[in-house]
This record gives C-alpha cells, sequence and structure tokens, in this order.
C-alpha cells in the first residue's frame, strides 16, 4: 500500500505548468515566418535578451529593420519559468567578482547599478507594470559554517558600500519564522521581485510598438554566410540579415563555438495556493523580500502579489549530453523533494497545498556568469549563460552583443567578463562525469563546510564554484 506524506499531498492537484504564464493572459500569439524575409538585423530568440537587443537597437536607430525569431511564443522559455528575482550584481555576487575580476570589481558593481536603473526608467516611462518590487534579500544560514560565512560577507558587503545587517536567530525568526534559521544576511539594496512572464510581454509590446517584427512559432534550424550578410534557416523559410545576434538562451546554439561554453541544467519550482490570514501571520515576512539558503544546493522562495508562496531550486539536474528533452520538466522525484523541504522550513504550514508545479533550463557557465563574444567577422554575435541571474544582466549581455554588431569599441567590450571566456566545459562521457564529481563535492561541502581538494582545484582554475 502507498503510503501518502503532507509533502506528497500537497502535489496532488498541483498543474504542470509555470504559475507566472497560467496566472496572467499572454496577448494574442504573433504569426510564424513563412515566406523568405531580409532585415537589417535578425535576433534569434524570443526572451530577454532577444528582446532588450530589439529594444536598444530601435533606439539607437530607429529606421533599424529588425525581427526576432521565436521557436514558441514569447515567455516560453527562461523570461517565463523563473522564480522572478533581479539583482544589480554582474558577477554572480561580490565575493565571486572579486575572486574572479578585483581590479574592475568598483566598474562592475557601478555598470551593475547603472543597468538596473535604466532598466526600471525604462519599465516607467513605457508604463510595464511587472509588479516590481525594490525589496531586497534575506540569506539564511541553515548550518553553523553558514553563520560565520553570512558574517564574513557582512563584513565585505558594508565595505563595498551596500545597506545590509546581520540578524541572529532570534532577529531572522521575528522577520520570517522557521526552526531552520540560524542567522541570516539581510540585504536592502540592488535586488528585488518581480513578475517575470509580465516583464517579457511588457518589452515584446514595447518592441512591437517600435517596428519590431516578431514572429513566433519559428525555430531557428541553422546559421549559415550569404556574402556579406547571414542567413537563418527556419523550418518554412529563410530570413537574410547583415546582422544577427543569438540569444539562445539554454537552447540548442546555432554556432559550434557555443556549444561547450555552458551546459543546461534542470531547475525546479513549486507554487503554493493562496494563503490565509491565519497562515501568513505564522510566517511573518511582513518585508515581502525575496530568500535563499547559504549553500551550494540552495533554496529560493518568495510570496507573490495574492500571497502565495513561490518556492524553487535546489535539485538542479544536469542530463548527460547535454539533454533538453521538455519532458524532463516534469521529473517527479524533484518536485517530491522540494515539498518536503518547505514543509521541513515552514512546519506550521503543513495542510497547505502546491497549485503548480514545473521545471525550466538553466544554462551555467563554468564560472556562472555570461559568455558574450562574436564570429563570422563581426556579423555574428552571441550572449548567453546567465546561470540563473539573467532577468536584468540579460540587458547588459544584449548592450554588448549591440556593440559587437556594430563594430564599436565601448567599456563593457573591454571588460575581462568579456573579452575572456569561461573554461569550456569537456566533450561527453566526461562532462556527466564532472558534473556528478563536482555535485558531489558541493554536497558534501554543504554538510561539513569544508572545500576539499576537489574544489580547491576548480577554484584555482578559475572555475565559478566558490560564489
Amino acid at each position: 500500500m502507498k503510503i501518502f506524506t503532507p509533502a506528497s499531498l500537497a502535489l496532488k492537484d498541483a498543474v504542470a505548468t509555470p504559475f507566472w504564464t497560467g496566472n496572467t493572459q499572454a496577448s494574442d500569439h504573433l504569426p510564424a515566418l513563412t515566406t523568405d524575409a531580409t532585415c537589417d538585423l535578425a535576433i534569434v530568440g524570443g526572451g530577454l535578451t532577444g528582446l532588450w537587443a530589439a529594444i536598444e537597437a530601435k533606439i539607437e536607430n530607429p529606421s533599424l529593420d529588425v525581427v526576432i525569431l521565436e521557436a514558441q511564443q514569447i515567455a516560453f522559455g527562461a523570461s517565463g519559468r523563473n522564480g522572478g528575482f533581479f539583482s544589480e550584481s554582474l558577477t554572480h555576487g561580490l565575493s565571486h567578482g572579486l575572486s574572479l575580476w578585483p581590479k574592475e570589481i568598483h566598474t562592475l558593481l557601478r555598470l551593475g547599478r547603472e543597468n538596473v536603473k535604466e532598466i526600471f526608467e525604462f519599465l516607467g516611462n513605457e508604463k510595464i507594470n511587472a509588479d516590481q518590487n525594490f525589496c531586497g534579500k534575506s540569506v539564511m544560514a541553515l548550518r553553523p559554517h553558514h553563520v560565520a560565512e553570512l558574517e564574513a560577507s557582512f563584513k565585505q558587503l558594508r565595505e563595498y558600500g551596500e545597506k545590509v545587517e546581520f540578524l541572529d536567530s532570534a532577529e531572522t525568526r521575528k522577520d520570517i519564522d522557521s526552526p531552520t534559521y540560524l542567522a541570516s544576511l539581510r540585504i536592502h539594496d540592488g535586488s528585488g521581485i518581480l513578475d517575470p512572464a509580465k516583464l517579457a510581454w511588457g518589452l515584446r509590446a514595447s518592441a512591437l510598438a517600435r517596428g519590431v517584427r516578431i514572429h513566433e512559432m519559428t525555430q531557428a534550424m541553422g546559421l549559415v554566410s550569404n556574402g556579406a550578410g547571414m542567413t537563418v534557416r527556419t523550418q518554412l523559410a529563410n530570413l537574410h540579415a547583415s546582422k544577427v545576434i543569438l540569444a539562445t538562451n539554454a537552447f540548442r546554439p546555432l554556432l559550434r563555438r557555443m556549444r561547450n561554453m555552458a551546459i543546461p541544467v534542470f531547475d525546479h519550482v513549486l507554487v503554493t495556493e493562496q494563503l490565509s490570514h491565519a497562515q501568513l501571520e505564522s510566517i511573518g515576512w511582513q518585508q515581502n523580500q525575496g530568500v535563499t539558503d547559504a549553500g551550494n544546493q540552495f533554496h529560493y522562495y518568495r510570496r507573490t502579489p495574492d500571497n502565495r508562496i513561490l518556492w524553487g531550486g535546489y535539485d538542479a539536474i544536469y542530463y548527460k549530453g547535454s539533454n533538453r528533452n521538455i519532458s524532463q520538466e516534469q521529473f517527479a522525484p524533484s518536485h517530491q523533494l522540494l515539498s518536503e523541504h518547505f514543509f521541513e522550513t515552514f512546519p506550521q504550514l503543513e495542510g497547505l497545498n502546491f497549485t503548480h508545479k514545473w521545471a525550466g533550463m538553466i544554462d551555467t557557465t563554468s564560472r556562472f556568469t555570461p559568455v558574450i563574444g562574436r564570429a563570422y567577422g563581426g556579423r555574428v554575435a552571441y550572449a548567453f549563460g546567465y546561470t540563473g541571474l539573467g532577468v536584468t544582466s540579460s540587458r547588459f549581455g544584449a548592450r554588448v552583443a549591440l556593440d559587437f554588431i556594430a563594430n564599436r569599441e565601448s567599456e563593457l567590450t573591454q571588460l575581462t567578463l568579456v573579452k575572456r571566456k569561461p573554461v569550456p566545459f569537456p566533450p561527453e562521457p566526461i562532462r556527466a562525469l564532472l558534473v556528478s564529481k563536482t555535485r558531489s563535492a558541493l554536497a558534501r561541502e554543504d554538510i561539513d563546510g569544508k572545500r576539499g581538494p576537489w574544489l580547491g582545484l576548480l577554484d584555482r582554475m578559475g572555475v565559478g564554484f566558490n560564489s
């Protein structure tokens, strides 16, 4: 006889669809590309990078003929499947940026802050309501060694001008009540939460209003040189363009050189039903900030505007051969594990049900920061590999890509982050073995706080597992 636990019962009626795209009605679908066409700039991928690239290109030159090719619909991929967190960081956190680019850290911090400031000024001017809220975040210590790590982070963040508090266990539980919390770092500046699908759809409307042509349900199958320009081959037609920007995120890239720079991992998410007033009172969380654990395998969670809790992360899975099969988005053991961890964190919410369960692909690089480059003599540029932090840094990637196809040397193109590419992933079967070995080492560090020889070696190689 199968025994149902509170964690499994909470999942029994959850629908297998992202909350963001299922909660709000999208605009009408746009037509596929069915006949050959030409343009000045073709953008492959209608996610946040592609949308920002199109908008920024039209702001710079309103007469430019820009076309976006999207394989599904806008907000289908990571743009509508993420947790809805945004951050000023371009370096996957301050400590990681300091470990990789200490001489440029002040520039990177400034550029990250300017990027987010300009994004939300644009949203205000365009009257795009994405439920954006600059509420900061809390990082929770769940093990004794996390407390020391957060104390060190507190000092580092204050040194670089961040508004931050270190809270002991009692202070943390007064803020958000969980028996698992030993301490927390409350970061007030530079981050917040929003509705990612509303953001993508708002940018879609802004791009269309500027004359950008968007073709949905149009999958790019190949990219070939065409004299002085490029041709993007799709299922039904060809698009001839002077320049191309590849913004395919975790999906299969069209350039061979991109294939070893990032790998796809499936990240799982749950959303609860609406909490009652009594349930909300039992956990506090009055400041509504985003929350994450301090570990390597971490959860991220937040409240939604209608008083649900989005709960995701921890069990990110890589499938051998960089398998991107969409059927892997519904992996019952990962959703079950997330549900168990949810009730361990908030036992006072036992009996609450989940209404949505899904997964999405994250494109992770070996150093956890994006890879941006160019090919075909500057006729093609690419930006991808945001490793879960692309909600706002995608605009940064788009702007660098636009500089590249304009053959324009700028402050952005001269950054070491841009000029030096991350260490590529090895081919299979070595890739899967090393991913598994690294994941096991990270899990061990979460338990005892010790890096171990394998993670130490990766640190010395400049690989991004020390963030």
